[in-house]
């Protein structure tokens, strides 16, 4: 009883702090996400469970004191009905299926409302966070700066053996699974729970680098950048993950392709800048790296499904399974992978058992929702990616038109991986799509900074009106 007393003042005192300042709140959940893995395996592994929930409860405050709490931009909600209506559509829908009874008890369903919905908000808290371009550039540089200690532990448990107290998962005592090539090296984590959630920052990070490749930057941040890059192509080798390796080729290529058809003198400058990294990076891989790169290639090698099947089948299994419940589903939730624990702690009684197997996103998604959710969780995915992409070309500032490209291709490249029982990758979804519109808006601050600097020479000040930061 005490330590349930003493759990819950805890929380309680987490989201109090959290609810102060709602936009610090939402910076610190960015860097809980990439810290939260070293505090699960070696700070405080005792209490795993509970550091786990950590960056919910800490988002918890923060929507307190933004929607409760302080003036709500309204204005922000309706700009993009079609958005909000989907988002109401598929949470009626979610609710509902938070209580089938396949569950066995809706505290499952409960989990999985979580998953699916927690970070939706950030679509419409995001545009408020930053007032400047300058703002939201000096906010990705420094994150960014996370990825150098991150790595370096990632270099550090490629070179260590399998039994080192640096491979470790947040769950057990097995350490990293040794990549079937015989060279007896470790996938590599980093300070994440696991690889899964190491693989999506990397991926998260390469997306807000591409941009930064091309901005005008001091020389100490250009080489700070060069070497992030680095750190990237040679820890993404590390980890063994086709997914990661091969999204990464996709996100580069669809991002220098669509530039070039969109903004050939943007490409033309992006090839100049980028000649150097990619040189550098290059070198690194086969130098530094060659052990990483020989043996995710081994993996490539000697693994039993080809890339082609690892694509196709998620867009088949889904259509495959919808005749197991008809139009309805076994519940928000049913697949996480969590659950048996849940059910073990809380003594909740079983669920109704799904007769097949189960892995890729879009499969767990049509068994849990049903064709009807189905349909409508994936045509919001689809409407944001659309809308994203009419941003990117009506954007006319090169920094905000390259960011938004960058995040484009990197939702289309992730559209079919684990996002809902990703917690990694939900958040970074949900932060992206709200340059959906905050992007447009830093745009119209430029221009106004851009039209102040006449009018003051001229001692005539204008205003900027209809702005979320009023």
């Amino acid at each position: 009883m005490s330590t349930l007393l003493a759990a819950l003042s805890a929380i309680g005192l987490i989201v109090l702090l959290s609810a102060q300042d709602w936009q610090r709140s939402v910076k610190v959940v960015l860097v809980l996400v990439v810290i939260e893995g070293a505090l699960r395996k070696w700070v405080l592994p005792q209490a795993s469970q509970l550091i786990y929930f950590l960056k919910d409860f800490v988002l918890i405050g923060a929507y307190l004191r933004y929607f409760l709490l302080s003036p709500v931009q309204m204005r922000l909600f309706i700009q993009k009905p079609l958005i909000l209506i989907l988002v109401g559509c598929i949470a009626v829908w979610g609710g509902i299926q938070a209580f089938n009874p396949s569950l066995g008890s809706p505290v499952i369903g409960l989990f999985g409302f979580k998953s699916y919905f927690l970070y939706v908000p950030l679509v419409w808290m995001v545009p408020q966070m930053f007032s400047t371009e300058e703002k939201l550039y000096k906010f990705i540089r420094s994150y960014l700066l996370l990825l150098v200690p991150v790595c370096i532990l990632a270099i550090a448990q490629f070179f260590s053996p399998s039994t080192s107290p640096l491979n470790v998962y947040a769950w057990g005592e097995d350490g990293p699974a040794v990549v079937s090539s015989g060279l007896g090296t470790v996938r590599v984590t980093g300070t994440f729970s696991y690889l899964t959630g190491y693989a999506t920052y990397l991926l998260a990070c390469l997306c807000l680098l591409l941009p930064l490749v091309s901005r005008p930057q001091s020389r100490l941040w250009q080489m700070v950048t060069l070497a992030e890059g680095g750190l990237i192509a040679v820890t993404s080798f590390m980890t063994g993950s086709r997914g990661l390796v091969f999204g990464s080729v996709l996100l580069i290529t669809g991002y220098g392709l669509l530039l070039a058809l969109t903004s050939f003198s943007s490409f033309a400058s992006n090839v100049r800048k980028a000649i150097l990294p990619t040189v550098v990076s290059f070198l690194a891989v086969s130098q530094g790296g060659r052990l990483a790169f020989e043996s995710f290639w081994t993996r490539v090698e000697n693994a039993n499904d080809s890339i082609s099947d690892r694509f196709l089948s998620p867009f088949t299994e889904p259509f495959n399974n919808f005749y197991l419940k008809g139009l309805d589903g076994y519940g928000l939730g049913a697949t996480f992978q969590a659950n048996g624990i849940i059910r073990q702690v809380l003594r909740l009684p079983p669920g109704e058992m799904i007769p097949v197997y189960f892995e890729n996103e879009i499969g767990r998604i049509g068994l849990e929702i049903g064709p009807v959710g189905f349909f409508m969780w994936y045509g919001l995915r689809l409407v944001l990616l659309f809308t994203l992409m009419r941003v990117f070309l009506k954007l006319s500032h090169p920094f905000l038109r390259q960011l938004a490209l960058s995040v484009l291709i990197y939702q289309g490249v992730t559209f079919i991986a684990q996002m809902v029982y990703n917690h990694t990758a939900n958040v970074y979804h949900w932060f992206f799509y709200g340059f959906i519109l905050l992007l447009p808006y830093l745009e119209r601050v430029d221009q106004w900074q851009r039209a102040q600097q006449p009018n003051f020479s001229h001692g005539q000040p204008t205003y900027l009106s209809s702005t979320p930061h009023q």
